[in-house]
């Protein structure tokens, strides 16, 4: 990587890990603060990703691991509410660097797309449907709530993202670093425990 990229890196990995920014946008506004061109070359998020894990053990390693465990603590929570889904847990709170200012990101596998949001309006909780993009860049219907966390004393938000039963198989391959990029109720629990042991 080079140093322009670097320093862009560390300056989106700053916005992520202080202002809650998801990679993009923080990019897009690293480049604004730099004072760079809007065409300049960004860093991958693979390169974003590191300069966060940097950022959190220089400056949250005190803070960080109790925000991360309660946000999985959270996610697991939504994981068991809606289990007919076959819900998988991604994002920042899957692979270690999530903070408080992180939002929980589910993607639920459906036989009927409409099935997860009739759940939500029958157990009466408040949702906002909105378009998001989803694993493969696609537009993906997403199903965003406020869920309190009691440990954190704020509320998270919480983003159900709908996708075909069909999908599955291809969302549990690995990433380009050769990670699972999305786990279970079990693969939660496991990182859970790990965590807390």
């Amino acid at each position: 990587m080079d140093m322009s990229k670097r320093e862009i890196a560390a300056t989106a990995a700053r916005l992520v890990v202080e202002e809650g920014l998801e990679y993009g946008p923080a990019k897009r506004r690293a480049l604004r603060e730099m004072g760079l061109p809007s065409r300049t070359s960004l860093p991958n998020n693979d390169e974003v990703e590191v300069e966060v894990r940097d950022y959190i053990q220089l400056f949250c390693a005190d803070t960080q691991p109790k925000e991360l465990h309660a946000l999985r603590m959270l996610a697991l929570e939504w994981m068991e509410r809606m289990s007919a889904f076959r819900p998988h847990v991604g994002g920042a709170v899957w692979h270690g660097t999530a903070t408080r200012l992180s939002d929980i990101y589910v993607q639920l596998f459906c036989d009927d797309s409409k099935s997860a949001e009739i759940a939500l309006i029958d157990h009466h909780v408040d949702y906002q449907p909105r378009t998001v993009t989803g694993f493969h860049g696609e537009q993906v219907e997403a199903l965003s709530v406020h869920a309190s966390s009691l440990a954190l004393g704020e509320d998270i938000g919480v983003h159900l993202l709908v996708y075909d039963l069909d999908n599955l198989r291809g969302a549990l391959k690995p990433d380009a670093q050769g990670r699972t990029p999305r786990g279970d109720v079990t693969g939660l629990r496991r990182l859970i425990e790990k965590d807390s042991g």
